[in-house]
């Protein structure tokens, strides 16, 4: 079973990607490594694009629900059997999937692994022997640097924290805004609220140290990858409220 499920990542996943980043290497000017990152990034996300604008999409009508959840929340707080099932209910004649940006982080964490290991190993002569397509040149050997700057195979700390910098900011496009709850005299935070302003820093950081020991050229995806969600969700959310 694990060797089947290995196989199918390896056929599906790695190869192809390994491929394609080898052959865009060999095509660009100048054979820059973290150009053809940068190329290979926006290859993946226009494939990706679909299931992105149904999950930026899900999320804003998510957003739009939110004083009617609240007021679901206090209506049937005695009964969460009933309360669960009038959520699902409103989810249905709304049709929003609540779980459409889960559904898309799980498309992409085996991409990530995929691309860690192609990032790693793309720089390993053996490696370019055994996994390249026959059809694809082998370079010999790749030159790990980005704009004779940064070497893409190490780590580097500036990149790491401007992926943060840029998950900061994807996530924020995307949590609603939302007074606070009313309680008597006080206005206290709606739970929900508090645990999506937590997701806002908590986000930004793990990416910051998971990216930080890591070979640079990962961080480089992460950052090209957020800044065309960015801009996909701009215009996502702006036409979105053209529509109003």
């Amino acid at each position: 079973m694990f060797q089947s499920i290995t196989s199918f990542f390896y056929t599906i996943l790695y190869q192809p990607l390994f491929n394609a980043l080898v052959w865009l290497y060999n095509s660009v000017p100048g054979h820059d490594f973290g150009i053809a990152i940068i190329i290979l990034t926006l290859i993946i996300k226009v494939v990706l694009y679909p299931t992105s604008v149904k999950a930026v999409k899900s999320q804003r009508g998510l957003q739009k629900l939110q004083p009617r959840l609240l007021e679901l929340q206090k209506k049937y707080k005695d009964d969460k059997e009933k309360q669960a099932k009038e959520i699902f209910d409103l989810y249905k004649r709304e049709k929003i999937n609540p779980f459409s940006g889960l559904f898309l982080a799980l498309i992409q964490i085996p991409i990530l692994i995929a691309l860690y290991q192609v990032f790693w190993n793309g720089l390993k002569v053996s490696e370019l022997a055994k996994v390249l397509y026959s059809f694809v040149l082998n370079p010999g050997q790749i030159n790990p640097m980005f704009l004779h700057l940064i070497d893409l195979s190490k780590p580097n700390m500036w990149l790491a924290v401007l992926a943060g910098l840029v998950q900061f900011y994807q996530t924020k496009m995307l949590l609603p805004q939302m007074a606070a709850v009313s309680n008597g005299k006080d206005k206290a935070p709606d739970f929900s609220q508090v645990m999506q302003k937590q997701m806002l820093y908590i986000f930004p950081v793990m990416t910051v140290v998971i990216l930080i020991s890591l070979p640079s050229a990962l961080g480089l995806y992460w950052i090209i990858s957020g800044v065309f969600s960015i801009v996909q969700q701009y215009y996502i959310l702006k036409n979105s409220k053209l529509e109003k």
